[in-house]
């Protein structure tokens, strides 16, 4: 589910709220990381199940509907298309799942069921539920393409549901376009014969980008001296106190990266903190941090102590 740039953010958001210097022990900021990136995958545990809660809203709501003292025959006899959608009962008898919301206590939608109440009200107003309901008979495609017409459409833009997520937690709303993005992928890629564990995807791609993040957070700050004699070097033409603290931090990261990850190719290092500086820093940060960056790596190749292994990692 995460993605390197992810990570590296989640380390930037970390060493900026940093106060020690490289001798104080970092214990509690260390586990602060990794739980802010365990935390992305309450977030997406909380988006799949509010697709369960459509499914049962749909199921109260037709009750209700056919219990009315003055119901129609339409409401007497619904189309019970939505709440037969092969993919959202798919995910609703996911015993997998299921465990999963319940060891991490993802039951927010019972104590702000008005959530639900919102994306469900959007869906039946909606002109993709209009078509979608035309015919009482479906096939399990066109099922998960109204899934995922109604996740990109409805709940992904749903302005109230990213406030609620802000409140619950603020660095959710750095996280929501990874998780959003996974979700899509796996609905796009659901089949009928997909295995529970479909929609429990592993939250690191592999055991080497959780410890790529332990150790980028741990390496910057323990060369942080160094690395900032580095930067001052760079920069003495710059006034001190206009160079925005946080292009500081992307440069010791950045610096860090290409000093002691040498299976990490150089243009890669550069390019994602260029897009993290575009995306979380001042409109010139980029220009700025690539700058220094392409000073120091051309020093290094002259010098020939730019530590790289393997082709094309210049």
């Amino acid at each position: 589910m995460l993605n390197r740039r992810h990570i590296r953010i989640k380390v930037m958001q970390t060493i900026y709220s940093f106060k020690g210097g490289e001798s104080d022990s970092f214990d509690k900021e260390q586990k602060f990381l990794l739980h802010s990136l365990d935390n992305i995958y309450n977030l997406y545990l909380l988006l799949i199940s509010l697709l369960i809660e459509v499914q049962k809203r749909s199921e109260d709501h037709l009750d209700k509907s056919s219990k009315k003292h003055l119901a129609t025959k339409e409401e007497k006899n619904p189309n019970k298309k939505l709440i037969n959608n092969e993919v959202l009962l798919m995910l609703k008898n996911n015993v997998l799942l299921q465990d999963e919301l319940e060891q991490r206590h993802i039951n927010n939608w019972e104590l702000d069921s008005e959530y639900v109440d919102i994306i469900f009200r959007e869906i039946l107003a909606s002109d993709l539920y209009e078509q979608y309901m035309q015919t009482k008979t479906t096939s399990f495609s066109e099922d998960r393409d109204f899934v995922v017409d109604v996740f990109t459409d409805i709940i992904a833009p749903n302005n109230k549901l990213y406030d609620y997520l802000e409140d619950k937690n603020l660095t959710w709303i750095d996280d929501l376009p990874v998780v959003n993005t996974a979700i899509l992928k796996l609905l796009r890629k659901v089949k009928q014969q997909s295995l529970s564990i479909h929609f429990l995807p592993k939250l690191y791609k592999d055991i080497e980008d959780k410890e790529y993040a332990v150790e980028l957070f741990k390496k910057t700050l323990l060369n942080q001296s160094k690395i900032t004699e580095i930067i001052k070097d760079k920069t003495q033409n710059w006034d001190a106190d206009r160079i925005a603290t946080l292009d500081t931090v992307l440069l010791k990261m950045a610096i860090c990266e290409i000093q002691k990850f040498p299976s990490i190719p150089v243009k890669v290092t550069i390019n994602e903190y260029l897009e993290i500086a575009k995306e979380y820093s001042t409109p010139k940060s980029s220009i700025f941090i690539n700058g220094i960056l392409d000073k120091l790596i051309k020093e290094y190749q002259e010098s020939d102590t730019l530590n790289k292994t393997g082709r094309g990692l210049m």
